[in-house]
């Protein structure tokens, strides 16, 4: 048995965003809290999502002052904002970042308490109020998942929430928002999105409905990603690359990440490295790692996406997906931790306190081949070299 979760109203295709009125409108909601960031405000784009609910005739409250890596700092002074303005949802409009931190305000808006204690393995299924997710970027899946990301400056953890009251209400998915996005970003959150899909299906929670999310968002991602990154304009390469986000994140929404994304966090907090982009650095390292305990599951992955035939053997097509990953981060130009100007003696510093946040989200545990805190270790020493 599988216990799926879903945004309860998805609007999906090009210029989706103007129909985001009326897919309030059918939730009775009225009075939108909008989280952005700064970056939304200065390109325009946040403009442009305030007037379609103004000539709506909805009141709208915008706060814009979300960061990469939500703190719990900037998260409260969202909260404190939201629990002033008189609001029925949160919106969060953007990235990962503003959606994250939506995703947490909402959820306490109605009953406020020190973020810290929302971490894994703790599971927040009371509701707040109603979080529609905005998505700008081909990336996170976050517009279809039950979880949120906030970083605890203190203790330098990004501390993964999870539960019914981080997952959407109502989720635009309108890849024409990506539009003219730069290929640095297209490139990071792609594969952020591709690992998603791959991690969803090779995970000890991998169910059949999580399974066809997965697999339709490897046929998506893999054979436009090059495309999306080279061709900003190509309006093909960005629905497929939209769309395909869309369905891995509920492909792991409703089974899980595992071993990279549980080392990618602690990358991303201690190193302030863009989490597509860490994901990246770990892939084909971890692939390589994990491949032995689930060849078939990693080998109809390969089929997938393009780079094995169906004919081939499950050693044949597992051997060209590590060639496939290997070549899309040269393709992508994914440095290595060492190439991005982090200090060797500052990671093999943080190594151990790295594998212990990695063990403690939890996602490590979901891993076909598991590692414990020795092996994790070694698994980041590879990475940096």
């Amino acid at each position: 048995m599988a216990a799926i979760n879903l945004p309860r109203i998805i609007r999906v295709g090009g210029g989706a965003l103007a129909e985001l009125p009326a897919a309030m409108a059918q939730c009775g909601y009225a009075r939108p809290f909008v989280v952005t960031d700064g970056f939304m405000v200065q390109s325009g784009m946040a403009e442009q999502l305030t007037a379609v609910l103004e000539a709506a005739g909805m009141p709208v409250t915008v706060f814009s002052d979300t960061v990469p890596d939500p703190t719990v700092a900037v998260v409260e002074k969202a909260l404190d904002a939201l629990v002033w303005s008189g609001s029925d949802c949160v919106i969060g409009f953007g990235g990962g970042s503003p959606i994250d931190t939506a995703k947490v305000i909402a959820a306490l808006a109605l009953d406020p308490r020190p973020i810290p204690s929302l971490k894994a393995p703790v599971q927040t299924d009371d509701g707040g109020l109603p979080i529609i997710a905005v998505p700008t970027t081909a990336g996170t899946g976050s517009e279809a998942t039950k979880f949120t990301i906030v970083t605890d400056e203190a203790t330098s953890e990004k501390m993964l929430c999870a539960g019914l009251a981080f997952l959407p209400t109502i989720a635009i998915v309108d890849f024409e928002l990506t539009m003219g996005k730069p290929a640095r970003l297209t490139a990071d959150t792609g594969i952020d999105s591709l690992t998603h899909a791959i991690e969803a299906y090779v995970s000890k929670k991998a169910n059949p409905f999580s399974d066809a999310m997965a697999i339709s968002a490897m046929k998506l991602i893999a054979p436009n990603i090059r495309t999306a990154c080279a061709d900003p304009g190509n309006r093909a390469a960005r629905e497929a690359m939209m769309v395909g986000a869309h369905h891995a994140g509920i492909a792991f929404s409703n089974a899980s990440v595992a071993l990279v994304h549980g080392m990618s966090r602690p990358v991303g907090a201690f190193f302030h490295v863009p989490h597509g982009l860490s994901n990246a650095m770990l892939l084909p390292v971890v692939t390589a790692f994990s491949a032995p305990a689930a060849l078939a599951r990693y080998a109809t992955c390969a089929r997938a996406m393009g780079v094995a035939g169906e004919s081939e053997g499950d050693q044949a097509a597992v051997a060209r997906l590590l060639e496939e990953l290997e070549a899309l981060n040269r393709d992508l130009s994914v440095p290595t931790p060492r190439s991005h100007g982090i200090s060797q003696e500052r990671w093999f510093e943080v190594v151990p306190e790295m594998a212990r946040q990695a063990i403690a989200s939890g996602s490590p545990g979901n891993n076909p081949r598991l590692a414990d805190a020795v092996e994790i270790e070694r698994l980041y020493a590879e990475v940096f070299g």
